[in-house]
């Protein structure tokens, strides 16, 4: 099919090798799909398939009510979560739903994250919150709910399951998921020492104006769209 990209299915594959060398997940556990803007096509990792097996021609193609558009495997369980998300955000075109250790530790006691360092600030939000009422993998209710809970945000916590996050490009999706993990994880250790200190909402606002208008922008003017982010997700095989 002349629509379907072969690019969006290889960064796929690298993408899953990155979750697995960085730990952002284990095993066949978590899902990642791209969003074509020129078709609203959406590509989406293959379903109980270890990444380090997953070939292009595994990734799967659905428009965004899930119906095939290519592709041969079955697509992950978690397709109706994904579609929902873009269907949601329109400035979306990369999900990403890992299954971290500490940031799902949040999710377990359905406590929303804050923003507790910079980054998290800049390229999350004010905070995470739980994805409520708890819904089962797979569902249709679970896509519903996650999708609303995310609201402008770039990340959501799944109860019980993981976290879902997500950026206008996968290198920025990516992003999201270590930032997440890494505030969770400093929070926790914060909570040992005392009470942590939360930014104030003018404060968020400012480091997010900042990020968005001027840190780096010079930088990747000098860059070529091609060079930037590549050493994120462009992996070999081990």
């Amino acid at each position: 099919m002349k629509d379907v990209k072969r690019a969006f299915r290889e960064k796929i594959v690298q993408t899953g090798l990155h979750m697995i060398e960085t730990g952002l997940t284990v095993g066949t556990w978590g899902n990642i799909s791209i969003r074509d803007p020129e078709t609203d096509y959406m590509y989406i990792s293959p379903s109980g398939m270890e990444y380090i097996s997953i070939e292009p021609e595994h990734v799967v193609v659905l428009d965004l009510d899930t119906n095939h558009v290519d592709g041969e495997y079955e697509p992950s369980v978690e397709k109706h979560m994904h579609a929902a998300v873009y269907r949601k955000r329109r400035d979306v075109n990369a999900v990403v739903h890992t299954h971290p250790i500490y940031s799902s530790a949040f999710g377990v006691v359905e406590m929303e994250l804050p923003a507790i360092s910079e980054d998290f600030a800049q390229v999350v939000g004010d905070c995470v919150t739980v994805a409520l009422p708890y819904e089962l993998p797979g569902t249709p209710e679970l896509g519903r709910v996650a999708a609303a809970a995310l609201e402008r945000r770039n990340a959501v916590l799944l109860p019980r399951h993981g976290a879902l996050s997500v950026g206008p490009t996968m290198e920025w999706a990516l992003k999201v998921c270590r930032v997440l993990e890494k505030n969770a994880q400093i929070f926790l250790l914060a909570r040992t020492l005392g009470t942590p200190v939360l930014f104030q909402p003018e404060e968020i606002e400012t480091m997010q104006s900042f990020l968005k208008e001027h840190y780096g922008k010079r930088n990747s003017n000098l860059l070529t769209g091609s060079q930037l982010g590549e050493r994120d997700v462009n992996r070999t095989r081990p």
